[in-house]
C-alpha cells in the first residue's frame, strides 16, 4: 500500500520489532497515547491503527485516511468507537484467539480460591489465628454446588471443562447454547434471572453491550444467595462497582474475584478496596509469555494483510468493512 502511515497509539510491550517488520518500508510510528486528544493527534491521516488501551473516538477516526483500518491488542474493543469506524467504511480487527487458556486458567483458579476461602484462610493464619471452621463455614462440597456461566463462548466453555472433574453442577445463562447441546454437556439452561438466583458461584464471560452493562446491580445482587461467589474475568462494566462492594460489606453475598474494572487502573478511592471478601488481580488473565508473543504476532500478521489489501483476520461483531 503506497505512502501508508501505520500507528501504535499506545502499547506496554518491550518492543514493537514483529509489528515493524510487519510494515515493511511503510511509515511506522509508535506513541504512547493517554488522551482523546493524544490519540486524534496520532492518528491524523493514519491508513492503519494498532491500538491497545487508548480511546479511540469518532473525532480520531475521522481524522485517518480513506479505507484505513483499526486493529485492538487483545480481546475486548470497547475502547474503539466500532460504529464511527463503519460510518468510514474502515475494517476493525481484534485478536480474540491469542490467551484463551490463560485466561480459562486464571478464573477458574479465581473461582477455586473463592470457593475454598482461600484469601480469607490466609489471612486469619497471617493474623494469628487458627480457625478453620470459624473463618471457612459455610462452605459446601463442590458436588453440591451449582456454578452459573453468565454467558458461554470460548473462554467460559474452557473453564467449563476445567472444572468439570471438580464434580460441580453447571447452569448456563447464554441464548447461543442449544437446548441439544446443553444436555449433551450436561449443563441446564436459565435465563440470566435464575441463574443469579440460584448459583453459588457465577463466572461471568458476556460481552459489554446495552443488554449486560451493569447487569450485576444492586437489584440483581439482592436475589443471590447469602454464601454466592462471583468471578469476572471478561469486561468490567459487567458489573455496577458501587453496588458490588456494598453487597460485599452488608453481606448479600460471601464473596467476589475480579480481574477486570470500569476505569483501569482501579482508582485509589474505589469502594471495591475496602470491601471484604474481595480477591483482586490487575487485568492479568490474559499473561503468559507465549501469550505476548502471540499477541504480537498475530497484530504482525494483519498489518500486513492490510497492506497487502487482503481482509483483516478476525473483524469485530458488528464490523461492516
Amino acid at each position: 500500500m503506497a505512502d501508508a502511515r501505520i500507528v501504535v497509539t499506545d502499547y506496554t510491550f518491550p518492543s514493537l520489532d514483529r509489528e515493524e517488520a510487519a510494515a515493511g518500508g511503510a511509515e511506522f510510528v509508535a506513541c504512547q497515547c493517554k488522551s482523546e486528544q493524544d490519540v486524534i493527534a496520532a492518528l491524523k491521516d493514519a491508513t492503519l491503527a494498532v491500538v491497545q488501551f487508548a480511546p479511540v473516538t469518532a473525532a480520531a477516526i475521522d481524522g485517518m485516511a480513506e479505507g484505513a483500518a483499526l486493529i485492538r491488542y487483545g480481546i475486548g474493543y470497547d475502547n474503539i468507537d466500532v460504529a464511527a469506524a463503519n460510518a468510514r467504511g474502515f475494517s476493525v480487527g481484534y485478536v480474540p484467539d491469542y490467551c484463551p487458556d490463560e485466561v480459562a486458567d486464571h478464573t477458574a483458579a479465581m473461582l477455586l480460591a473463592q470457593l475454598r476461602k482461600l484469601p480469607a484462610l490466609d489471612a486469619s493464619v497471617r493474623a494469628g489465628d487458627w480457625k478453620a471452621v470459624g473463618v471457612a463455614k459455610p462452605m459446601k462440597p463442590f458436588a453440591e454446588t451449582l456454578v452459573g456461566f453468565f454467558g458461554f463462548g470460548q473462554i467460559g466453555r474452557g473453564v467449563h471443562a476445567r472444572l468439570k472433574s471438580f464434580g460441580f453442577r453447571f447452569a448456563v445463562a447464554d441464548p447461543a447454547l442449544s437446548a441439544d447441546e446443553a444436555e449433551t454437556l450436561g449443563i441446564r439452561l436459565m435465563d440470566g434471572e435464575e441463574l443469579f438466583r440460584q448459583a453459588d458461584a457465577i463466572s461471568l464471560h458476556a460481552p459489554a453491550t446495552d443488554a449486560t452493562r451493569n447487569f450485576v446491580n444492586a437489584e440483581r445482587l439482592a436475589t443471590m444467595q447469602p454464601g454466592a461467589v462471583i468471578v469476572n474475568t471478561s469486561r468490567g462494566a459487567l458489573i455496577d462497582e458501587a453496588a458490588l462492594a456494598r453487597a460485599l460489606q452488608d453481606g448479600q453475598i460471601a464473596g467476589a474475584a475480579l480481574d477486570v474494572f470500569a476505569d483501569e487502573p482501579l482508582s485509589d478511592d474505589s469502594p471495591l478496596r475496602n470491601a471484604p471478601g474481595l480477591l483482586l488481580t490487575p487485568h492479568a488473565a490474559w499473561y503468559s509469555e507465549a501469550a505476548i508473543g502471540r499477541l504480537q504476532e498475530l497484530v504482525a500478521q494483519d498489518i500486513a494483510n492490510h497492506l497487502a489489501g487482503r481482509a483483516l483476520r478476525k473483524p469485530v461483531p458488528g464490523s461492516t468493512a
